[in-house]
C-alpha cells in the first residue's frame, strides 16, 4: 500500500490550524505527522467524500505504534486525544476497495486544532457559568500559558543543543590529542627501531 506523508505545523500553540483537503486514491494511505510534547490536547474533525463500495478508515498512533484513536468506515466525525509524552504522532487515512471493484479517488477534509485552540470554551463557559468577558479572559490566560510553555520548551531544546555541541567539541579535542600522542609515539618507536637496525648493520655508530 502506497504511503504519502503530509507535514503540517502543530507545534505553535497560539496559531489555529486551518483545515486541509486532499484527494485519497483507491487502496492508498496518507498520513499527517508532527512532533508534540507531553500533555497537549489535540482535536480533529474530518469528512470523507462518498464512494459506492469503498471505505476509508482512520487511525491515530504514536511512534511506538500505540493507537490513540481509530475508526473504520468513516464518513464524518471528530476525534480527540491528549499526548502523554513528547513524541511523533500521526493521523492516517486508509482507502480500502474490494478487488472486484474499480476504485475512485475520494476527497478528504481534515481540520486539526492543538493546545488551547482545541478546547471547547463554550462548554467550559456553560459548565462554570462564566460571563463572556470571563470566558475571554480564560481563553487569554490559556493562550499566555501556552506561549510560556512553548518558549520554555524552545529554551530547553537550545540548552540541550548547546550541551550536545560542547560535548561533541570536547570529544573531538580529546580524539585529536589522542591521535597526536599515538602518532608521536609511533614516530618515536620508528626512529628508535631504525637506529637499532642501522647499528646492527653497522651503518651508523
Amino acid at each position: 500500500m502506497e504511503v504519502h506523508y503530509l507535514v503540517f505545523l502543530l507545534s505553535i500553540f497560539w496559531h489555529g490550524c486551518q483545515g486541509i483537503m486532499w484527494s485519497l486514491a483507491p487502496n492508498t494511505q496518507k498520513c499527517l505527522k508532527e512532533e508534540l510534547h507531553a500533555n497537549v490536547l489535540v482535536a480533529g474533525e474530518y469528512e470523507v467524500g462518498e464512494a459506492s463500495g469503498q471505505r476509508v478508515d482512520y487511525i491515530v498512533r504514536d511512534s511506538k505504534g500505540h493507537i490513540l484513536s481509530q475508526k473504520d468506515s468513516i464518513a464524518k466525525g471528530k476525534f480527540t486525544f491528549v499526548t502523554e509524552t513528547y513524541d511523533t504522532f500521526e493521523v492516517c487515512f486508509i482507502s480500502k476497495v474490494p478487488p472486484e471493484r474499480r476504485g475512485v479517488s475520494q476527497e478528504v477534509f481534515l481540520n486539526i486544532k492543538v493546545g488551547f485552540e482545541a478546547k471547547n470554551y463554550e462548554g467550559i463557559g456553560e459548565a462554570a457559568k462564566l460571563k463572556p468577558m470571563e470566558l475571554e479572559l480564560k481563553r487569554l490566560e490559556d493562550l499566555s500559558e501556552a506561549i510560556v510553555q512553548d518558549f520554555t520548551l524552545m529554551r530547553k531544546r537550545e540548552e540541550e543543543m548547546r550541551d550536545t555541541n560542547e560535548s561533541t567539541n570536547n570529544r573531538v579535542l580529546f580524539f585529536s590529542i589522542f591521535s597526536m600522542v599515538c602518532l608521536l609515539g609511533l614516530a618515536t618507536w620508528q626512529v628508535l627501531y631504525l637506529r637499532r637496525y642501522f647499528k646492527a648493520k653497522k651503518l651508523i655508530e
